[in-house]
């Protein structure tokens, strides 16, 4: 009991809250007795003075402990919102309908005007509001104005994104050193309006111009409010006129609890050349919710990022399927740190390995499965056709031949743009995996689907990484030929659309993402250059010639495919050619014969095999295949 009695008072509660308290009871004094003076024509007698004393201390206590009880005592006045007014304005309606109770109920000789407790009320939300929002300006308004010749005029696009909270703010933190002078947006009907007192010059097209009138030298741009090529176009505007451009997170990244304002250089992700794909997570979470799942290929920088959004929709296990043991680790790892570990079963496996793969569907009986295990390399595959043999088609083969038989209800394969008109071993290892896909969803109970799309940036060996690579060492940035294009999307999109696909198929169906314009590989490296802070001609960029398997421009469905559309406007079906369950055997039978044999047998049986296959060049065999090792780390490699 001593160590209570000798407890510091602000060891009890926070120094600010008796201050609150404090302000609070002089408040509710003063709000009193002006309403009294004003009922009485501003004259108190005796008598009524003497009642309003014997009276305060029970009103006092009721109002304090009213705004106690419902929160308005706690709030922060420097981020006082209408929300707040709101509470304040129920709190002070109980505060004086019980203090009219208990006076009526209680007071025997004198009750308390009903004009007073009336003004009362108006009164204590005018100098309670009053003062917190007095004290809001001051940090928003006042204080900032006095230290502007400190901070840095700065531009703003996205300013109904989150960007006037974000300007607000920037404006009442003295430690940043923004000063937001104006917001560009391209809708001309805003142009002149202001926000929070920020115009609206005008659009970013006319950044330069703003810039130069307002002497601003920074521009932030909230994440996702311009399409990459709106964005990249912008950059290079700023770029000659010394304009520093930083990306802010949206909004909802930004603020969690308190505000924390952070920048970012533009990144490779920002200036993808099309508008950023968004996908409905509702009826993939429906899919997900509660079953056993299995992912193959875990470890891939796909696999990975599809059990990390397959984690948030809450299933009932996730089984990480992945032969390299430490990117099986460090998935396993990353789960376990955000607590999804009791869900997450590490799998050790080759999807080669039949039997090992047999005793996963035996004791787990897996719902639905992923399919993103693969060799995807085009240079490594020519030189080792067997590999893509064995794993590619023979190991999806006996995928699809376990799920059929274990009555899987769901099977994703993930597939690639290369598998359109092949010129690669690769390529046609993948299109004879859809092929069987595709023919056991004639007979099958499950629903086989295959998800096609193009390059993914950053994903582990494609291009981004290997010339930011280039780039650190000084380059020269090795590139097969000026013309070569690909499709693009980022590591999320094409997680998102294996999800969505799942979710959506019926059966059959080969999901095509709209990924927009391919996108020159020279331009790519020209933007790395660039926002590594280098002019382009900094680095050296270097021509090697287009390697075996390799084509200009890729494809993402053939001319026999008939493309249907789907409820999301970005995602399209190809309906294939059908293949008959004697075909596929027969299919299978000779894959599997060819197993052993020497790579030059392999490579053409295959291409024989493949629908629209052509290679650029007649150099088939592997001692006329040339590929150095720097060679390997310039093409814009898919994933699949």
């Amino acid at each position: 009991m001593s160590a209570k009695k000798n407890t510091p008072l602000h060891r009890i509660l926070p120094v600010r809250i008796y201050f609150l308290i404090l302000a609070h009871l002089v408040i509710f004094v003063l709000s009193y007795e002006i309403a009294l003076r004003l009922r009485f024509d501003m004259v108190i007698s005796a008598n009524v003075r003497e009642d309003f004393w014997s009276m305060l201390p029970w009103i006092l206590i009721i109002k304090l402990s009213i705004f106690h009880l419902i929160g308005s005592l706690h709030g922060w006045w420097r981020y006082i919102t209408f929300t707040d007014l709101a509470i304040l304005l129920r709190t002070s309606t109980v505060a004086s309908i019980l203090i009219a109770a208990v006076d009526y109920l209680f007071s025997q000789q004198y009750q308390i005007p009903r004009s007073v407790l009336l003004m009362d009320w108006g009164i204590t939300i005018l100098l309670v509001g009053g003062l917190r929002s007095v004290y809001r300006l001051s940090q928003e308004m006042v204080w900032p104005a006095l230290s502007l010749n400190d901070r840095k005029p700065t531009l703003l696009i996205g300013a109904l994104q989150g960007g006037e909270l974000l300007a607000r703010q920037i404006h009442s933190h003295p430690n940043l050193d923004f000063h937001i002078v104006g917001f560009l947006d391209d809708d001309e009907h805003k142009h002149g309006l202001r926000i929070g007192g920020i115009p609206f010059l005008g659009s970013p097209e006319d950044v330069v111009e703003h810039a130069r009138a307002h002497d601003a030298k920074d521009l932030l741009i909230i994440s996702n409010v311009l399409p990459g090529q709106q964005l990249r176009e912008l950059i290079d505007r700023c770029e000659q006129a010394k304009i520093r451009v930083k990306m802010v997170p949206p909004v909802d990244e930004l603020i969690n609890g308190s505000f924390r304002f952070q920048t970012r250089d533009v990144e490779i992700n920002d200036l993808l050349r099309r508008d950023p794909i968004e996908l409905d997570s509702k009826p993939v979470r429906e899919m997900l919710q509660g079953r056993r799942v299995v992912v193959t290929g875990a470890g891939g920088s796909i696999g990975s990022e599809i059990c990390r959004q397959i984690a948030r929709c809450d299933p009932a296990q996730l089984i990480l399927v992945e032969r390299a043991e430490n990117a099986l680790f460090l998935i396993d790892r990353e789960m376990k740190i955000r607590d999804y570990g009791d869900i997450c079963v590490p799998f050790v496996a080759d999807i080669c390995d039949q039997h090992r793969m047999r005793t996963l569907f035996e004791n787990y009986q897996p719902e639905i499965v992923f399919h993103a295990a693969a060799h995807k390399h085009v240079p490594l595959m020519e030189l080792n056709p067997s590999r893509a043999l064995k794993n590619n088609v023979l190991g999806t083969a006996g995928l699809v031949d376990l799920c059929h038989e274990y009555d899987v209800e769901r099977f994703v394969m993930i597939s690639t743009d290369k598998a359109v008109k092949p010129t690669s071993i690769m390529g046609v290892s993948k299109q004879l995996a859809e092929r069987f896909v595709h023919a056991k969803a004639e007979v099958s109970k499950t629903k086989f689907v295959v998800v096609r799309f193009g390059n993914v940036l950053a994903s582990a060996g494609s291009v981004v990484p290997i010339f930011q690579e280039q780039i650190a060492n000084g380059g020269p940035i090795t590139i097969t030929h000026p013309e070569m294009t690909r499709f693009f999307m980022t590591i999320p999109e094409a997680s998102q659309l294996v999800l969505q696909a799942s979710s959506m198929g019926k059966g059959g169906e080969i999901f095509v993402l709209d990924m927009g314009k391919q996108v020159k590989i020279l331009d790519l490296a020209k933007d790395l250059i660039r926002l590594s802070g280098l002019n382009e001609d900094d680095i050296k960029i270097e021509y090697t010639g287009i390697r075996p398997g390799e084509k200009l421009y890729e494809e993402l469905y053939m001319e026999h495919e008939e493309m249907m559309p789907t409820l999301h406007p970005k995602v399209k079906t190809a309906y294939h050619q059908s293949f008959s369950t004697e075909e596929i055997r027969s299919l299978q039978q000779k894959l599997q014969q060819l197993v052993g044999e020497d790579d030059a047998v392999i490579r053409k049986t295959m291409c024989d095999m493949a629908i629209a296959f052509q290679y650029p060049n007649d150099e088939l065999q592997s001692e006329n295949v040339e590929v150095g090792s720097d060679n390997l780390a310039t093409s814009a490699e898919p994933i699949g």
